[in-house]
This record gives structure tokens, sequence and C-alpha cells, in this order.
């Protein structure tokens, strides 16, 4: 991990693109307006949440929670069925299982709850599915009594309306309207996900709280992953679950309980007496309670409790490495092979290196072993949401949609991974062969033949490759290399916002007490507007809607051009997430093609001796991210040398993180110089890596990135024969001989090449 100025961290991401076709469409869900009993929550929602009951019956992905007033619970999974539960008679806190609905011929979604009348005496609930139904069920039979086609996708969101109406949203963005099993009304609807709780919109996926008046009231910061569920009780209690693996209590927008589950939280409802129920993608629905009445067994809490933490331990992982598959202690019984060699072993929930010690013939203790700042960027081997894998695919859905990422293992199935990929993005699994394809080609799997035997666990298909018979193969190449060349390109992705506006708001403090200077600073409503900005770019999932205008580009024009030098640093790092949004990068180019380059006169400006070394490192970030944008790569190509010249003669001033951004910058460049075939350029390129990969004070990580740089310029560029005159072949065995495993390869596969 790396860290900046205002101490936030930044995973670099190196990944390849896929770009789908076709725009997503997402559809709001629906929620009952049926008002709940109020209770007095004032106690409960300080009181800690414990485990109370657990229901089981589902055999995958419990999706869907509905509460069924006193009747019970109704709840929906990828298992197809629909399970509807009811109290148990004598221990009134447990549910039994009361009726299973099978009518859906793919994993069901949304529930309404219909009350008992003289049609439906027990109930009635209305279900929507994968498979674009609604259904409407009769308890007291069991059975489907009205079936309603018409939705040309997967149905999101279900209502009731006081009619009796059946309302129903879908992926298809069409809200429809059921009256006795018929469309009355279909309208389109606009890209929105918001669920309707009270007096109050909660949006789901950024956890913020929103006035009917549109006034924003709350911002609930805790996950750390997307929020796939929100409700809220009258009491003002809120409950959150997430792919997180955790469901959140909040009071007044402060987390006040995180429950920790064995999987991901599809749903999160309140309970009318304030317990709360969660489905789990384990299969399994959970009930939680504050009343100690209502608690579950001590043993079958210390199953829970057990469960958790052996599903915990089973995805931890140190240094790269699952803590599971790390042996115990008890593997330094056995002597080493040669002097030097690491073992790493499980101790307790620590990852532990050691040594072997020919000479003393024992294991020399090294260290705890955590995952370094080069585990999230080598690519192929990066983590996803904690997990290791073979690679992490960059997908572009298109239309300005923020990049989705895509997770795969060489050992997976890459069906099975497509598909399961696509219904958790909500995705039309039409996309399914051109994402197969995409990992195949990507993965260097093209020799790859699907099972004829297999069968989608989801959808029931077959996997085929079109034009592929079950025996053709293709024929590997001579030469495969692990880490190059380098596709795509590294950008340096988060920033603390808080931290850069804080530093801006105290740098302006001091211009606009210093007379001279006052007329540099900004007004109180300019400052308002910064923080406006900052708050569009820190939202990147909304990236495809948010917009920035031309006064956000002045307004941060004016500080580039007039603050002093020592003041640069933050406005710069703002310029660095700026130009990561849509605008932010067409605002920019706008401003240059006018004859305002800012970026070469604020680079001129900072890297102008003496130089301070906050306004290097905020500098080198800041350029590098412009090659997230292909709008700008005629600027960074006519500004190649200049920039690499520039930058070098601040070495003296790099600090470790200015060196990993200065190797990251020529990184980039390589690929792009390869992609123009820039000969001039990947020869000063080349030089400038080399320099970094034979010096042996930079740290493992710049050290990676450079020699990823040389191996991709001599694979696919034009300057292997200048690296041969370059004695690269010995940097390439210096580098196989280093004890570090990522560069260790690329060494290798750069002396591949110098054969």
């Amino acid at each position: 991990m790396i860290r900046t100025p205002y101490d936030h961290r930044v995973s670099p991401d190196s990944s390849a693109r896929l770009r789908l076709r076709h725009r997503r469409s997402l559809s709001p869900p629906l929620t009952s307006s049926a008002a709940r009993r109020p209770y007095d929550g004032a106690t409960a929602a300080m009181a800690q949440y414990h485990l109370s009951a657990q229901l089981r019956g589902h055999e995958d992905d419990v999706r869907g929670i509905c509460i069924c007033g006193d009747a019970g619970i109704a709840t929906s999974s990828r298992d197809r069925t629909v399970k509807f539960w009811t109290q148990h008679p004598e221990k009134k806190h447990e549910y039994i299982l009361s009726k299973t609905l099978v009518g859906h011929s793919s994993f069901v979604g949304p529930l309404a709850w219909i009350p008992p009348s003289d049609r439906f005496p027990e109930g009635g609930l209305v279900s929507g599915g994968m498979d674009t139904l609604v259904l409407l069920w009769d308890l007291h039979k069991g059975e489907v009594v009205e079936t309603m086609k018409g939705h040309t996708s997967q149905v999101t969101g279900l209502a009731v309306d006081n009619n009796g109406d059946i309302i129903s949203s879908s992926m298809d963005c069409t809200v429809r309207r059921w009256r006795n099993g018929s469309a009355v009304e279909a309208q389109v609807i606009p890209q929105l996900s918001f669920g309707k709780e009270g007096h109050v919109y909660i949006h789901s996926q950024d956890m913020q709280m929103w006035a009917l008046t549109g006034q924003p009231l709350l911002e609930m910061i805790g996950h750390t992953s997307l929020v796939y569920s929100v409700d809220a009780h009258s009491s003002g209690v809120i409950v959150s679950g997430s792919e997180d693996r955790s469901a959140k209590i909040w009071k007044d927008g402060i987390c006040v309980q995180s429950i920790e589950h064995p999987g991901c939280i599809w749903g999160a409802k309140f309970l009318e007496n304030g317990d709360i129920v969660t489905a789990c993608s384990d299969g399994i629905v959970r009930i939680w309670t504050t009343d100690n009445n209502r608690f579950c067994s001590d043993e079958e809490l210390a199953a829970f409790t057990d469960l958790i933490s052996q599903y915990t331990l089973s995805r931890k992982t140190v240094g790269g490495l699952k803590l599971s598959d790390l042996p115990g202690i008890e593997a330094l019984q056995v002597p080493g092979n040669s002097d030097g060699q690491t073992l790493i072993v499980r101790e307790g929930d620590n990852g532990v290196a050691y040594s072997w010690n020919s000479k003393e013939l024992k294991w020399d203790k090294i260290g705890e072993v955590v995952d370094g700042p080069g585990d999230a960027a080598a690519a192929p081997g990066q983590f996803h949401d904690g997990v290791r894998y073979d690679f992490v695919f960059n997908v572009d859905i298109g239309d300005g949609e923020p990049m989705r990422k895509l997770p795969y293992n060489r050992s997976d199935d890459p069906y099975a991974v497509a598909d399961k990929w696509l219904l958790k993005e909500n995705l039309p699994l039409t996309y399914r062969q051109q994402v197969v394809e995409f990992i195949l080609q990507n993965s260097g799997q093209n020799n790859f033949v699907p099972d004829p035997s297999f069968r989608d666990p989801y959808t029931g298909a077959n996997a085929y490759v079109p034009g592929q018979s079950a025996s053709s193969t293709v024929s590997p190449p001579k030469q495969t290399f692990k880490h190059i060349p380098k596709n795509g390109m590294l950008t340096f992705e988060t920033a603390q916002f808080e931290g850069i506006l804080k530093k801006l708001s105290e740098f302006n403090g001091t211009l606009s007490s210093d007379l001279e200077q006052k007329e540099l600073s900004l007004s109180e409503i300019e400052l308002s507007r910064l923080a406006a900005v900052a708050k569009v770019l820190k939202e990147t999932s909304f990236y495809h809607t948010s917009k920035l205008a031309d006064a956000d580009m002045a307004l941060l024009l004016k500080m580039l051009k007039s603050w002093p030098t020592q003041m640069m640093f933050p406005v710069i790092d703002f310029l660095r997430m700026f130009v990561l949004h849509p605008d932010g990068a067409t605002l920019l180019l706008k401003t240059i093609e006018s004859g305002n380059d800012v970026l070469a006169e604020t680079f001129h400006k900072v890297l102008a001796p003496p130089v301070q070394p906050p306004n290097v490192l905020t500098t080198l970030r800041a350029v590098t991210n412009l090659f997230d944008k292909p709008c700008l790569y005629q600027w960074l190509r006519i500004h190649c040398a200049e920039i690499i010249d520039s930058v070098s003669s601040c070495k003296p001033t790099f600090s470790k993180n200015a060196h990993l951004a200065y190797s990251t910058l020529l990184l980039n460049y390589a690929v792009l110089s390869i992609e123009s075939k820039d000969e001039q350029s990947q020869a000063q390129i080349l030089s400038a890596a080399l320099e970094i990969a034979e010096d042996d004070t930079q740290d493992a990580d710049s050290k990676y990135r450079a020699l990823v740089a040389i191996g991709s310029l001599m694979l696919n560029g034009l300057v292997k024969s200048i690296a041969l005159d370059l004695d690269v072949k010995s940097v390439a065995n210096a580098a196989r001989a280093s004890k570090d495993l990522k560069i260790a390869e690329v060494g290798a596969d750069i002396e591949l090449l110098t054969r």
C-alpha cells in the first residue's frame, strides 16, 4: 500500500479492460407503503443485537425478505423457490417452515405481502424473478393464481397499491401496473435506485438519506463494499446489508453495531417488534434481537461464532497467501534445503516467516507477514475485495458508467465465472459469450475446451464456444510470459478528500490573512463549491450521471495559476482526482485546446528548482492519472521527453512513494509508446527504466514496474536491440536471483527474450 501526504492509501490497478457493447439499465426497487406499528426503540437502538434464530431450508442464496404482518416471514432464493415461515407455536422467537412455493424457472428476488382477505383467507404473496415473471400466490392453497407476463428482463422491485393493483419494476427500465393479472399501465422510468422509507429516501448504494424535498440529511459511512439492502424503523434505527458480509445498525447516521455473516447479505428487514431479519448468501435466514428473552441458546451461538471464525480464517490472506493453506508450526521441525530458504507458517491468525540458518541448523524467525504495497497491483495476481486472483479485469460497460471489476482464476470455469458475475452486476446473460471470450483471450487460455456435460447452475444452459468443436485445440505459443506484456494503464485512484480540503482551507486562510496575497484567496462561496466538487469526485459509482461544469475547471485553474509554489501540492492532488472524472478530463482538454496549457505550465512551475518533495510526488501521480483518459494521450505523447527529463532531474529529492509513482509513470508511458510505435520515446523510457532496475536501493515495487516496462518494450516495442546493447541480460539475471517472487519471475520473462 502507498501512503500520500494526507496519509491515505492508493491501490493502482493493472488489469485488462473489456468493453460491453450495450448500455446497462437499472431500475428502482419498490417498497410497500404499508405503515409499521411503532415501538419504543430508544433503548433498543443502543442495545446490542444478538442472534435469535436461524431459518434453514433454502438450498442457495437467500435473495429477498418480506415481513408478512403477524402471519410470518416470506423469503426468496436463488434456488428458485419462495418459502413462508411462521412462528413456532411454543418457542415464539423461533420459526418453522410452513410452505415452499415452486413456480419460477430462475432465481427469485423481490416479494410483496397481501394481507388476508375474502379472496386470500391466509394472505397472498407476489414474487418477481430472473425469469421476468410476476407471480401472485394464494398462501392457503400454496398455488399460483395469476401469472403476469410483460417484462423483458429481471424483475427488481414489487409493491401492492391500496386498490390491490400490483406494481413491478424491472431491469428493462419499465414500471408496470397489473390489475387482475393483466398489465394496465407501463411507463419508462429513469435509472435510479432509491428506496422510500417513511419521510425520507435512503439510497442503498452510497448510504445517503434524503428528505422528500431533495435535501440531503445523512451520509452513513462504514461499509466497505456494495450495499444491497436498507430498511428503516419508525424509531429512527436503520439496518443495512452489504456484500462486505456485515449487517450494520445505524442511529442518527452513526454505525452503532456491525454484525458479521459468513457471506454476502442480500436483504435486511425489521420485524414489527424491532428484531432484524437478514438474508445471506449461505442460504440461511437469521433473526437478531436486543431482547434477552429471545436470544438463541448458548450452543447455537457458539456454533455460529465458530462458523464465522472458520470462514474468516479461510478467506484471510497474508502476503498474497491464504492463511488456511499455510502449514502449522510443526513444519519448522523439518530442516531446510539451503541457506536462506524462506518458510511461512501459520501461527494463530498470523503468517510468520522463517529463514533457514544452515550454519546453526535452525529456522530463524524473520517476522510477521503482511500484504505489501505490491500485492494489490501486481499483474497477474491481484487482490479484489480482499481475495487474491490470477487476474482482475476492468469491464467497461460504456456510456460513461464506472468500471466494473471481474476477478478470475485460471482454475475457474470461465462460463460459471461469467454467469455469476453478470448476475451480481445485474447485467443481461446475453453478454455471456462475450465475457467468456474476453476472459479466455486475456488469461492466455485460448486452447480451453468446455466440459460438454456442464450445466449452468443459474440458467441451466450448456457451455459452448461457437465454431469450436470439443476436440479442437490451439497450439500454445513458443514463448510464454508471466508478467509481460503490460496491457492497460495504472492509476492512483484513491484520495482522502477530507485531508485535501483541510489543507486547501488552511493555505487559503494563510493567503487571505496576507495583505499582499489576499486577492489570491478563495471566497467562502468558492470554498463551498470546491467541497461540492470533491463530493462529486468522491462518489465514483455515479460518474455516469454526475456532472462537472466550466466554473469548476475555472476554480481549479485559478489556484493552479496563482497560488504560491509551496502551496501547490494539495491543488495538484485535487487535479489528480479531477481528471479521473469523465467531465474533468474533457474540461481539462478543452482548456488546453483553447491555448491555455495549464498542465505544462503547472509542470514547469512545480519542478523548477528548488523543488519541494510534496509537489514532486503529487505531480507524478497527477500525470500518471492522465493515462486513464485516451483523450489526453496526444498531450502525453507531445510532452513525453520533457516530462521524463524534468522528473529525472528531481530524483535526488524522491521519497519512496515518489520512486513508485515515477516507475508507474514510466510503465504507462511504455504502454503508450508501444501503441503509437514511437521508437524515440521507447528508447528514452527504456533507458530510464533500466536505471531503476539497476539501482539496488530501489524498493521491490518500483523495481518490479520498471522491469515490466523493460520487458514490454522488448517484447512488443522497437527497442529490443537497444536493450541488448545496454546489457539488459545482466539486469535480467540479477532480477532472477531476487528473493522477491514477482521480480524473479519478470526477470525470467526478460531473460527469455534475450535468448
